[in-house]
């Protein structure tokens, strides 16, 4: 079995309203709490980091499967959300991918069902929303956009 470590340094300054930095090799970032919260909303947050780690595995994931399934695909963008409630303590509930898959030019209906199919495996397999599951609700919702349609955005 093939281990890796990775290592990040922090750094933090006062109480709830303060501030700090988070450094790892691709990663240099300022953080506070939200101003929801009642931090200085400078810099990033713990939710929009968490938000972010999960973005990004997922875009890993959907383009190793994309390149193993040699899926036709132009472009794809991504809109995450994540929900937050707070009563009493602060509980990270959900996110919501959207990925919006634009295909190549002359992808067939059977292109667009492996691309979905993918889209919705990459969910799964991402080691993210591994470490979520049973505490945090993780869901995709893709849309797959055409070129060669008149009514594509």
């Amino acid at each position: 079995m093939e281990k890796h470590t990775f290592l990040l340094t922090g750094t933090w300054t006062g109480g709830l309203g303060g501030g700090g930095r988070v450094r790892a090799d691709g990663l240099d970032a300022a953080v506070s709490a939200p101003k929801a919260f009642g931090g200085t909303g400078e810099g990033s947050n713990p939710e929009e980091l968490l938000l972010g780690a999960a973005a990004t595995c997922y875009m890993i994931t959907f383009g190793m499967y994309a390149e193993r399934l040699e899926l036709p695909i132009a472009e794809m963008t991504l809109a995450c959300e994540g929900q937050v409630s707070r009563r009493g303590s602060v509980r990270f509930e959900a996110i919501v991918h959207r990925p919006a898959i634009r295909l190549a030019p002359g992808a067939t209906a059977e292109d667009e069902e492996r691309v979905l199919r993918a889209a919705l495996q990459a969910e799964q397999a991402c080691m993210i929303t591994k470490a979520l599951q049973g505490n945090v609700a993780v869901r995709t919702e893709p849309v797959i956009v055409r070129e060669d349609r008149e009514d594509s955005c």
